[in-house]
Parts: C-alpha cells; structure tokens; sequence
C-alpha cells in the first residue's frame, strides 16, 4: 500500500532553485534513504512532505488513514519529565483514559444507567482500538531499546546530555508505531549500540520510511532503496548503499560515454555541413541540419564540487609515537577508567570505541594535554607533532570570519589564506561569514583546514565525520589512508572505521580491548569472543548445579546444622572465577591470533601453553573450593 506519493514537485528561494521535478512513491515496508550533498535540499525536502514548508510546484499525497512520526532535530521541550513527553505522544490514549475512569465514576453512582453503560462501551472500544491497554509497555520496550531506565521516566528532560535528547526524540516518533516515517539524520550522536538497535528496530518495521543519512553503514543495513538529490533533481536506486554507489557510478559511466559519442556525432554532422552547405550536397546538407535540430541533446555531465584534501608530507616520528600506562581518568568520586595501558606505534591508524560516557573523548583530552593528566604514564615519542580535531570544534573563534580565522591562525596574507580556502569550498563571499553563523559542515571543514595547515604526524581525531557529507568523508579516508603518519580516531561512522582503521581499541567498563584490524574484524571477533564466553559460563554453571545436588534418603532423617562457609573461602571463590574469566579470554584471543597468520607465532604458541597449564591447574582449585564453600 502506498504510503506517500510525490509528484512534480519543486521548491525555490528567489532565483535560486533547490529541486525540481521530483516525483517518487514510498509503499508500505520501504525504507528509503535520502542521500546528497550538504546543502542539496533534503530537509527542504522533509519540510515540505510535512508541510512546514509550501513547495512552489506540484504535490505531496499522504494516505488519509496515515499516522506520520517525524524526528525531531530540536530539544525546545515544553514538557518537565521524560514521562511526560512520552505522554505527549499518547495524547489521544489518555484523553480516552480519563474519560473512562470518569465514567466509571459516574456508573459507580448510577449502575443501571444505559446512556452511561453504552458511553463507556464506546470509550473502551476507543481505548482498546488506540492500544491504550499497552501504551505503558509499549513506551518501555522503545525507551529500554533506547537506553533509558524507568528512573529515567521522572528525570528532569533538560538534564540529559544531547545524545540523550536525540533519543528521546527517536522515541517520540517510534512509539505510536505511525504508518509513515520520516526521520532526518536518525544516527547523529547514537553510541554503537543504539545503532544496531536501531537498525533492527526500522529493518522489523511495517510501516513506510525516509530517511536522511550520511551514514552509509546504516544505509547497507537498514534502506531497501536509495534516493539520490543531486544537481536539483533526483534519482532513485534500489538496495542499500554499496549496491547504489555500484550503479550510480555504471550508470553515470554510460551516461558521460553516451555524451561523448553524441558529441563527436554533432561535430562530424556540423563539419559535413560546413564542407556541404553552398555545393552539390547542400540538400544532404540541409536534412543534416533538420536531424542535429530535432535531436534530444544530452546535459553536460556534472560533477559535485568537492574538497581538495590531503595532507602534506609530514616529518618522521620516532616508532613509538604514545605509551600510556597505569592512567586513570576521575571527575570527583566518579572513576571513568583505571589502570589504562596503550601503546601506539609510527604508521598506526587505531580506532578508539566504546559506548557514549565511557571516556573515549577524555582520554584524547589527556593525551593532547587539553585535560590535565592526574594518574598513570603518558609519553609522546620523540619528533611527535600532535594534531587535535575537537568535536565541539574549540580552535574557532566564533566571533571571527573564515578568512580572519585562518589569517590570524596561520599568518597568511589575504590572497594565499583564500586560495586555500577555496580548496575547501570556501569561496567568493563566504569567506566573510561570521563562524558562529556557519553550519555544522561548514565549521568541520574549517576545522580540518586548520588541522591540516598545522601538518602534525599525529593525528588524534575526536567524531571527525560528524556533520560531514558522504562525499567529504570519502575524501578524508582517502586523505587519511595516505597520511604518512600515526592517527588515534573516535567514531561511530563504522564505514569510516572500516576503510581507515589498522586496529580497534574497545573501551568498556573502564577497561581497553584491542581487535588487531578493522571494524569488521572486531565486529566478528567480538562476537566468537562472546560465543566463546557463553559456553564457558554454561559448562561452570552446570558443573555448580551437579555439586550442589543434595540427596535426601529420608524425610525423617534429621538433618545437622551446617557451619556456613567463611567469608574467605567465598571470596577466594570469586577471585578465582574471575581469574578463570580473565585467562579463558585471554586464550580466546591468542586462539583468534595463532589463526590470523602472525609473524609472532612461536611467541604466542608459548604463552598460550603457559596460560593452558595455569587453567588446568585453576580448574583443580576452583572444584576443591566450590566444594569447601557448598556452591
């Protein structure tokens, strides 16, 4: 069924057209990604389906019986609570629930009253028909997938953080389960975890959806097609992105081929006539003409604008580039991480992960000296020149113009400063915008003009792709795949992690793991690494259930008081479950790494060994225990 019919329509501001001709359809179960450049028009697009704004041609067609959810980019919340603007979205369920509860007030009062009794009869089916019998679970199950507690429902809504609000902006719209979505940008600030809730969540949806995106791991994930604003005008593919960048560029390779050959096929026509007009061939000549004016002319291809962008030979570091060890991270009585131990060497490109909070961004503050280190060892390498690419973009003067910005920074004269600008799609009049005006692209490519004019050899990037369009972020995984440094990366653009990254360093309940490669790599570790987890737990809990059988011979026999276990034996239990934990997973890795091909592999093989004799060994101790203590 369709959900949401296009057609014809056109938008403009002044004499400046932003699209035009764009006619689509959306039917139930599609999912839709909408993909452009930064500035191509897709929230005018949105805008106009939600009718915020008045398109100046054609028609925007919307099922009568359609419920749109639509994300919000705002957080101007007129609600106090979490709770109460989640009741926002059940609006109608409550005003039914309160209708109800007053006319059982009344039949409490008036129990034969048929007017009554068929009034709340009718408020029921209402009720019932909005799913009102649900709209509590309903609520949690969105909230929990999003990460909130139900200590959460009564939290003041303007102290969560903006990660925070960008979900609870996502619960809004998913929780009345609308027949049509329209979500712009639904990834921005979700944590690795949100994302592929998130993904499962849409991929499990019924309904119709479109969505803006820049993230191109979720688009392979969750978009059954791909439309494309580019130029003014749309094209529109089917699959994910991978298959859509695939046909986009056969399709755009036929096209300039097309254009080529009917270009040379005008010249050799417009030659013949030239050569023919005034002689005997003037009525061949003549037809000639009368073709090249009947014939459908194909546009110039065009091509998008775009940055010019790689880094500049930098000088050569010393091999080790960071060590860091024993360092820990506190704010008051609040630890973030301990005992923190990383070392990365000349040529590296790691990837730093982890769930919002954990400190990945604290940890790059210490390390650039942003933030003062308290605990623990951190040593740069000799010749380490260290580049810093805030998130907040901190360099930028808001008060400042491009252009000053860059003069002021860098000492440049007028001329160089916007030459190299320009390579940064800074041009004409816009290197006169004041930069608190700038839009967030915008400021992130100022700020990786300013990142790259520095020419560090340590580059230690903090959510480089955020704000960025596909487009520019290619161009920075090219630029950092040929950087001839050492680069330490924070980020959830798992597409970008998987291009650029060497090896992945998960930062979890205080603790740092490191995958040696990619995204995906880690992804697939991660996940034998879990496998692995579970089945050992399985076999422990079973053999505690066997010790813990207890066989009665007889309901007469009296049974002594047991002495219960001391508090040592209990805690020496633990430690060496813990112990058990801590090796089983150690060996799992050196498992995966044996059978990755390292150079290392007598190395490994030898620890391995030792780490299987103290297992044995810990196994032995770890019955005689559970047998001390009872468990």
């Amino acid at each position: 069924m369709s959900v949401l019919k296009i057609t014809g329509l056109g938008k403009s501001y002044g004499i400046e057209t932003i699209f035009k001709d764009v006619s689509f359809e959306i039917r139930s179960g599609e999912r839709i990604g909408l993909v452009g450049a930064n500035g191509a028009g897709k929230t005018t697009l949105l805008k106009c389906i939600m009718n915020t704004e008045e398109p100046d041609a054609g028609s925007v067609k919307v099922t009568d019986s359609s419920v749109i959810g639509y994300l919000r980019q705002d957080f101007d919340y007129t609600s106090s609570t979490l709770r109460q603007e989640m009741e926002e979205a059940w609006k109608d369920v409550l005003y039914c629930k309160d209708k109800m509860e007053n006319l059982a007030r009344e039949l409490e009062k008036n129990k034969d009253d048929q007017e009554l009794i068929k009034a709340y009869g009718k408020a029921q089916t209402r009720f019932e028909f909005l799913g009102g019998y649900d709209y509590e679970a309903e609520t949690m199950k969105i909230l929990t997938g999003l990460g909130f507690t139900k200590e959460d429902l009564d939290r003041d809504i303007f102290s969560f953080s903006g990660g925070q609000k960008v979900r609870i902006n996502l619960a809004a719209a998913f929780v009345r389960h609308p027949d049509f979505l329209l979500l712009d940008e639904p990834t921005n600030h979700l944590d690795m975890e949100m994302l592929e809730w998130l993904e499962e969540f849409l991929c499990s949806y019924k309904g119709g959806i479109l969505m803006i995106s820049h993230d191109r791991f979720f688009l392979d994930r969750a978009a059954t097609g791909i439309i494309e604003l580019e130029h003014k005008k749309i094209r529109t593919f089917r699959g994910g992105y991978t298959r859509y960048l695939k046909t986009k560029k056969e399709q755009d390779a036929a096209y300039e081929k097309a254009y080529e050959k009917q270009q040379e096929h005008i010249k050799e026509t417009e030659a013949y006539i030239r050569k023919y007009k005034a002689g005997i061939k003037s009525k061949q000549a003549r037809g000639r003409q009368s073709q090249l004016d009947r014939l459908v002319r194909l546009e110039k291809p065009k091509h998008l604008k775009t940055l010019d962008f790689h880094f500049k030979k930098v000088d050569d570091s010393g091999e080790k580039v960071l060590d860091m060890t024993d360092v820990k991270a506190a704010y008051g009585e609040k630890t973030i991480f301990e005992n923190l131990e990383i070392h990365i060497r000349k040529g590296e490109r790691v990837g730093l992960i982890g769930a919002n909070g954990v400190g990945k961004t604290t940890l790059l503050k210490l390390i650039t000296k942003e933030e003062k280190q308290k605990h623990g060892i951190i040593r740069l390498g000799s010749n380490v020149k260290v580049g810093y690419y805030s998130q907040e973009q901190d360099e930028l003067n808001p008060q400042s113009t491009v252009l000053n910005q860059v003069r002021d920074m860098f000492d440049y004269g007028e001329e160089k400063a916007r030459n190299i600008l320009g390579m940064f799609l800074f041009k004409g009049d816009d290197v006169f915008k004041e930069i608190s005006l700038l839009s967030g692209g915008e400021k992130a490519r100022l700020s990786l003009l300013c990142l790259f004019l520095k020419n560090p050899n340590f580059l230690v990037l903090d959510e480089p792709t955020n704000h960025l369009d596909i487009p520019t972020r290619e161009i920075m995984e090219d630029a950092l795949e040929a950087f001839g440094g050492t680069s330490i990366i924070v980020s959830h653009d798992r597409y970008f992690l998987d291009k650029v990254t060497t090896r992945i360093l998960e930062m979890e309940k205080g603790k740092v793991t490191e995958y040696l490669g990619n995204y995906t790599y880690y992804k697939e570790k991660k996940k034998d690494l879990l496998a692995f987890n579970a089945d050992r737990n399985g076999k422990l809990v079973e053999a505690k259930e066997k010790k813990a059988e207890v066989t009665h011979k007889s309901k007469d026999v009296k049974i002594e008081k047991q002495t219960a276990p001391a508090k040592g034996d209990l805690l020496k239990l633990e430690k060496t479950e813990m112990e058990i934990n801590r090796l089983e997973a150690t060996m799992k890795m050196y498992d995966m790494q044996l059978g990755s091909g390292m150079t290392n592999y007598e190395e490994i093989a030898e620890q391995y060994t030792d780490i299987k004799n103290k297992l044995q060994k810990l196994y032995v101790k770890w019955e005689e225990l559970a047998e001390e203590t009872g468990n």
